[in-house]
């Protein structure tokens, strides 16, 4: 399928073969419609290639927040080897292997977050540094080479724009909306971006702040506008990403009248359904129907506004086979079929909605929990973490992957929490933003999520003590693709959508 066939052709991932890769222009907003440079509608279909340059505990196994990881293991092995080691990994984990790959699948986006920290130090944040450029040039460059479209998506700022340990801030507060000068630097940052990759045919647009969580949200509303001007000052034509307020989900202080030019707004369209801990997916009527609602509640702001809509993540998260034995890898089939017809049911939304629906599912790689790629359970990796990891799920670390923490919960959480609970009036419980979380979940993002989580960080570091750069190398390597593992029944998913929408 050539990308200059018509004017009235839709380009999705299927479009694309790994032989010959299609030639990329420059894309753009056309009403709801993203096209390319001869007007050619283009639906992107990707996902993100999340704990790469921004880290996320349950992707790598590690506990607590990016930063804390780092200095830990800055503490055990000395600066120079754990720079050895981050710098391998990420060597790994993206290559042309990956690109390769990812096309077959029929996928033409990838979405790359990014953390603040690549770009600005703390101390001297007036000092754009080069070696953020060039990791980001190594992804573009790759993609370039198979037809790839990227995103780029700033995934953690200065003080951090929501709650969550991906902010990478250390808190359960955004702090970025409290200081102007965190704001400010965020601009500065995507004006340096934006003037690199002025031009640049395979960025497909940038997108300003993943997952943005503003109690008041009329300031995200300002910052957009402040940082819409500074790109434009120096890229006139890349789009913009837009992500809705409260983790993506919220575009209640958004004015239809007033969309940003040449943007595409952005909802995350994840569900509960497809997690731990609650209700299951089991294909009936009124569930079928709660995913069409509450889709249709996320992109309302985009249908009124004449503009396209973009799904920035979703995606279940799947039960390991080989916990304990026959009747868990029979139990975790049988879960993660149900989590498969959910992710079906997700994307025949999508297909079928009424105006044209681009989405990057989260995501590309990990050890085991939602990755289109995962690690080799007998990899060096996960040899030396998968007893850490294990303790993890134990104690209810991160809320991602945890799939029963009842046994924690009735000895130590549980009482605990109920005791606070009490202590505070009824009507004040749902007070704290975001005021859709519970008392009880706020509490474990302070507790669990940072608190015991910083002092597990230290204990997982301790695994890396007195390891040679062979070892590192032999432990960083094990993300490469060779080593890894597909996710067969996923990938095939993906590549069954991209053939019935190409």
């Amino acid at each position: 399928m050539s990308t200059t066939a018509t004017t009235t052709q839709t380009i999705t991932g299927s479009a694309q073969d790994a032989s010959t890769p299609p030639r990329l222009t420059m894309l753009r907003v056309s009403g709801v419609d993203i096209v390319n440079a001869v007007g050619n509608k283009v639906i992107l279909k990707g996902a993100g290639l999340g704990g790469m340059l921004n880290m996320e505990n349950f992707i790598t196994g590690y506990s607590g927040h990016e930063h804390e990881h780092r200095a830990a293991l800055a503490e055990v092995l000395g600066k120079e080897k754990a720079a050895f080691f981050f710098d391998r990994f990420i060597h790994h984990f993206f290559t042309d292997a990956d690109a390769a790959l990812f096309v077959s699948l029929g996928l033409n986006c990838l979405r790359v977050p990014f953390n603040y920290r690549h770009f600005m130090d703390d101390d001297n944040p007036d000092v754009i540094k080069q070696e953020g450029f060039a990791l980001l040039d190594r992804i573009v460059d790759i993609c370039a080479r198979h037809g790839l479209y990227v995103v780029l998506d700033l995934h953690a700022v200065p003080g951090g724009q929501n709650q969550d340990w991906h902010s990478d801030s250390g808190l359960s507060r955004a702090l970025f909306w409290e200081f102007r000068d965190f704001q400010d630097r965020a601009v500065q940052l995507w004006r340096a971006i934006a003037a690199h990759y002025a031009g640049n045919p395979v960025i497909a647009g940038y997108n300003p702040l993943n997952e943005p969580a503003d109690p008041q949200h009329t300031r995200l509303v300002a910052w957009y506008e402040r940082v819409e001007q500074a790109i434009r000052a120096v890229d006139p034509d890349h789009m913009l990403f837009l992500d809705g307020n409260t983790y993506a989900m919220d575009f209640s202080a958004f004015d239809p009248a007033h969309a940003l030019p040449n943007a595409v707004y952005s909802c995350h369209d994840y569900a509960r359904l497809g997690f731990p801990g609650g209700p299951q997916y089991d294909g009936s009527d009124a569930q079928r129907l709660h995913l069409r609602a509450s889709f249709a509640r996320k992109v309302a702001f985009m249908r009124a506004a004449g503009v396209p809509i973009w799904n920035g993540e979703f995606g279940p998260v799947y039960q390991e086979r080989d916990e304990d034995g026959d009747d868990a890898a029979e139990s975790a089939a049988a879960t993660n079929e149900r989590r498969f017809a959910l992710l079906r049911e997700q994307l025949r939304i999508y297909r079928e909605f009424d105006a044209p629906v681009s989405w990057s599912i989260w995501l590309w790689k990990d050890v085991g929990y939602q990755g289109m790629v995962h690690l080799d359970p007998d990899s060096a990796y996960m040899r030396l973490v998968r007893p850490f990891v294990d303790k993890k799920k134990r104690l209810g670390l991160d809320f991602w992957g945890v799939a029963d923490k009842s046994a924690v919960d009735g000895a130590v959480y549980g009482p605990f929490i109920a005791k606070l609970r009490d202590m505070v009036p009824a009507h004040l419980l749902r007070k704290k933003y975001p005021n859709t979380w519970t008392f009880d979940r706020q509490v474990e993002r302070v507790v669990r999520e940072c608190l015991m989580s910083e002092y597990l960080g230290w204990e997982m570091a301790e695994l890396f003590e007195g390891k040679t750069e062979e070892e590192l190398e032999e432990l960083a390597s094990s993300f490469a693709l060779e080593k890894c593992v597909t996710r067969d029944m996923l990938n095939e998913i993906l590549r069954a959508d991209a053939k019935l929408t190409g």
